[in-house]
C-alpha cells in the first residue's frame, strides 16, 4: 500500500516509518523541515518526502492522489497556548488536502476521553476527532492514554521522579487511575490497523492489560530499579504548583508539564478492549514494558525520543533559517588549538553534553542550566538521546544540532536556553586545528550588556573545553 505519514519526525513517527516499510508498503512522509528528517538509509528506496508545513496552507506542496491510507500523527500542545485552534486548522488543511486522492483510511492517534469533563489538551483530541470523521474516507481512532518506551515522555517524566526523589510530596491527582500501554504495542496496533475493515469508521481505545494509579506507577518503577521510595499525597497544590513541580524536577518544558497536569486529573481507562482480539494483540503488562525500555537504554536503541521534537525548546522555525550563523552585528568568542588526532576529537566532540557533559567547568554549565529553567527555560535537564551519535535536529542539554557532519568534522549548534538574542556554537576543522566558534546576536541594549557580563566566563568554560577537546 501507498501511506501518507504525518508526524514522521515525532516520536511516535520515527518508530512507526520503519515497522511500515518492514512490511512492504511506500511511505509519503510529510515533514515540516527536510532538514531535521535523517531516515535510515536502508529505507530510502521505499520513501518519498513532502516538505508540508499544515499550518500554511499557501506552501503546501501537492499530496499524490494514489494514497490509500494516512496516518494522522500531528499534535501541537506543548508549542503554542492556542493549541486547540492550532490542532483544528491543521485538521481541516489535512482533509482539504487529501479530498482529491483515492484514499479509503485515515488513522488517527488520540487520548482516552471517556469523561464528560476533559482537560484543554484531551477536549483538543476529540475536537480534532469530530473533526477528521467529516472527510470522504473511513476514519479509524485508536484512543491511548500514557505510552511506556524509551524516550518517550511518561517514562522519561516517572525515571526523572523515582531516581532523583526517595520521598515525594505529590499532588492528589496522583491517585488518578489511568492505563498505560507499550510502545512496542502501540506501534503493533498501528501499523496492523491499516487497511482493517473491522476498523473503519471506529473509535477504539488502547491499552496494556494493568489499570494503575499514578502514584502505583512511580512505586512499581522503584520496584523494577530495586529503590526505595516514600510517596505522600497532598490535597493543597493546585495545578500551578503541581505544573511547576514537574518542570523543575524533570526534563518537561513547562507548557508540557501545564498541560499534562490537566489531563493527569482526569480517568484515561479503557472501556474496552475489543482492538486486541480484531488485531490478535496481546499488549504487555506495565512491568514488561518497563523491563523491555530498560533493556534498549542499556543497548543505547533508542530510535526517537519526544526531547528531539522542536516543540521541547523554543526553536519553532525551520533549521534552515539559522543554518547560516550571522556575522553583522554580533559577538564572537572564536578560539583554536592544534589537535594531535582528529578522529579521537571528533569523537569527543560528538559526545559532548548529557551524561558525558561539557568537559570542563562542569558546575559553571550546571549553573547556567539552572537559571535557565528558573526563567522558564529548558535547561540542561533534556540532555541528549544517544551518547555518541548527533543528527540534524537533535537536542543537546539546551542546545539544538544545525549541523552535525562528522565526516568534515562540523558541529554546529543553535541555543534553545533563554536569551536576550541568539546564540550558536561551532565546532570545526581547519587543517590539523580544531576551531571552536560561539556567535551572539545581541536583541537590543539588554543583550549587549549579557555578553559583556558572561565574557569572563568564556575564558574558563571554552579555553578548558577546547584543550580537553583536543588533546
Amino acid at each position: 500500500m501507498k501511506v501518507l505519514l504525518t508526524g514522521a519526525t515525532g516520536y511516535i513517527g520515527k518508530r512507526l516509518l520503519l515497522e511500515l516499510i518492514r512490511k512492504g508498503h511506500h511511505v509519503v512522509c510529510c515533514v515540516r523541515d527536510k532538514n531535521r528528517f535523517n531516515p535510515p538509509e536502508a529505507v530510502q528506496e521505499n520513501l518519498q518526502v513532502l516538505e508540508i508545513d499544515f499550518l500554511n496552507p499557501s506552501a503546501i506542496s501537492t499530496i499524490p492522489n494514489n494514497i490509500d491510507a494516512a496516518y494522522y500523527l500531528m499534535h501541537s500542545m506543548s508549542a503554542d497556548a492556542n493549541y486547540e485552534e492550532l490542532e483544528l486548522k491543521v485538521a481541516s488543511n489535512f482533509m482539504r488536502l487529501i479530498e482529491n486522492t483515492g484514499i479509503k483510511q485515515v488513522i488517527y492517534l488520540s487520548g482516552i476521553v471517556n469523561e464528560s469533563g476533559l482537560s484543554k489538551h484531551l477536549s483538543s483530541r476529540k475536537a480534532v476527532e469530530n473533526k477528521l470523521s467529516e472527510g470522504k474516507y473511513y476514519l479509524t481512532t485508536l484512543r491511548a492514554g500514557i505510552i511506556i518506551g524509551s524516550g518517550s515522555a511518561s517514562f522519561e517524566i516517572i525515571r526523572d521522579l523515582v531516581e532523583k526523589l526517595p520521598v515525594m510530596i505529590t499532588p492528589k491527582w496522583l491517585n488518578t487511575k489511568c492505563q498505560p500501554i507499550g510502545i512496542k504495542d502501540v506501534i503493533d496496533i498501528l501499523s496492523k490497523s491499516l487497511g482493517e475493515d473491522k476498523l473503519y469508521g471506529q473509535s477504539l481505545d488502547i491499552g496494556g492489560p494493568d489499570v494503575l494509579s499514578y502514584k502505583q506507577m512511580l512505586l512499581q518503577y522503584a520496584q523494577v530499579r530495586r529503590l526505595k521510595r516514600y510517596i505522600f499525597t497532598v490535597p493543597v497544590m493546585t495545578p500551578r504548583l503541581s505544573s511547576y513541580w514537574l518542570y523543575f524536577v524533570t526534563s518537561t518544558s513547562y507548557k508540557l508539564a501545564t498541560a499534562l497536569v490537566s489531563s493527569m486529573k482526569v480517568e484515561v481507562v479503557c472501556r474496552d478492549n475489543r482492538i486486541n482480539q480484531i488485531l490478535s494483540i496481546q499488549p504487555k503488562s506495565y512491568q514488561e514494558c518497563l523491563r523491555k525500555t530498560f533493556m534498549k537504554i542499556e543497548d543505547h536503541e533508542i530510535v526517537s525520543s519526544w526531547k528531539d521534537a522542536l516543540t521541547s525548546g523554543v526553536l519553532t522555525h525551520h533549521l534552515s533559517d539559522f543554518m547560516n550563523v550571522p556575522s553583522f552585528g554580533c559577538f564572537t568568542d572564536q578560539r583554536s588549538s592544534l589537535i594531535s588526532n582528529r578522529e579521537n576529537t571528533k569523537d569527543r566532540i560528538w559526545q559532548i553534553g548529557g551524561e558525558t557533559g561539557w568537559y570542563h567547568a562542569t558546575w559553571l554549565w550546571q549553573l547556567r542550566g539552572f537559571i535557565d529553567k528558573i526563567f522558564g527555560g529548558v535547561g540542561l535537564r533534556r540532555g541528549r538521546t544517544h551518547p555518541d551519535q548527533l543528527a540534524t535536529g537533535d537536542a543537546v542539554d539546551f542546545w539544538r544540532v544545525l549541523l552535525a557532519d562528522k565526516n568534515k568534522g562540523r558541529l554546529l549548534l543553535f541555543a534553545e536556553m533563554k536569551l536576550p538574542g541568539e546564540a550558536w556554537l561551532e565546532f570545526k576543522f581547519v587543517g590539523d586545528e580544531l576551531v571552536q566558534t560561539a556567535t551572539f546576536r545581541p536583541k537590543g541594549i539588554w543583550g549587549r550588556l549579557y555578553w559583556y557580563m558572561v565574557y569572563p566566563f568564556h575564558g574558563v568554560v571554552f579555553n578548558g573545553m577546547l584543550k580537553k577537546l583536543s588533546k
